[in-house]
C-alpha cells in the first residue's frame, strides 16, 4: 500500500513539474518599453494539437489606445484585441520543451511573425520570440506566468 501510494505521489510531482514546462496556461506579457504587465494571454491546446492563445484582459490603464486592431490585415481586421487569438499552432519540438512552427500576431502593428515558445525559470517565465524568416531576425520577450 505505502509503495503505491509513494508511486503514485511521485507519479503526480512528475506530471506537475512537466505540466510548468509547457507554454499552456495564463501569462502576462511586458511592455517593451514600460517593462509593465499589459495583458493577460491564455495559451491552450486546440482540437488539432497546435496552440491557441487568447488575450483574456488588458492590463493597461490607457483610455486613447485602440481597441480594435486596425492594423491588421486577416480575418482580425477590425476586431476587438480583448478576445483576440494572437498565437495560431505551434508544437513542441521533438525531445526539447521548445513549442515552433505558429504564427504570433502583433496586434499593436498588425504584424504575423513565425513563433518560438520556451519555457523558463522552471515554467514561471516564458520566452516569446517573433521573428521573420530566420529566428536571428526578430525580437523576444519575456512573458510572466500569471497565479
Amino acid at each position: 500500500m505505502f509503495k503505491n501510494t509513494l508511486t503514485l505521489s511521485l507519479s503526480l510531482l512528475t506530471l506537475a513539474a512537466h505540466a510548468q514546462m509547457s507554454p499552456l496556461g495564463l501569462w502576462r506579457s511586458i511592455d517593451d518599453e514600460t517593462k509593465q504587465p499589459k495583458a493577460e494571454i491564455r495559451i491552450v491546446q486546440n482540437a488539432a494539437g497546435g496552440l491557441s492563445g487568447v488575450v483574456e484582459r488588458s492590463l493597461l490603464n490607457n483610455p486613447s489606445a485602440e481597441p480594435n486592431c486596425t492594423l491588421c490585415t486577416d480575418d482580425r481586421k477590425d476586431k476587438p484585441k480583448i478576445g483576440m487569438e494572437i498565437i495560431r499552432g505551434g508544437q513542441q519540438t521533438q525531445g526539447q520543451a521548445v513549442w515552433e512552427g505558429g504564427k504570433i500576431l502583433d496586434p499593436e502593428n498588425g504584424k504575423n511573425y513565425s513563433l518560438r515558445l520556451t519555457p523558463i525559470d522552471g515554467g514561471k517565465k516564458l520566452e516569446v520570440r517573433g521573428f521573420l524568416g530566420t529566428p536571428m531576425l526578430g525580437r523576444t520577450q519575456t512573458w510572466i506566468r500569471a497565479q
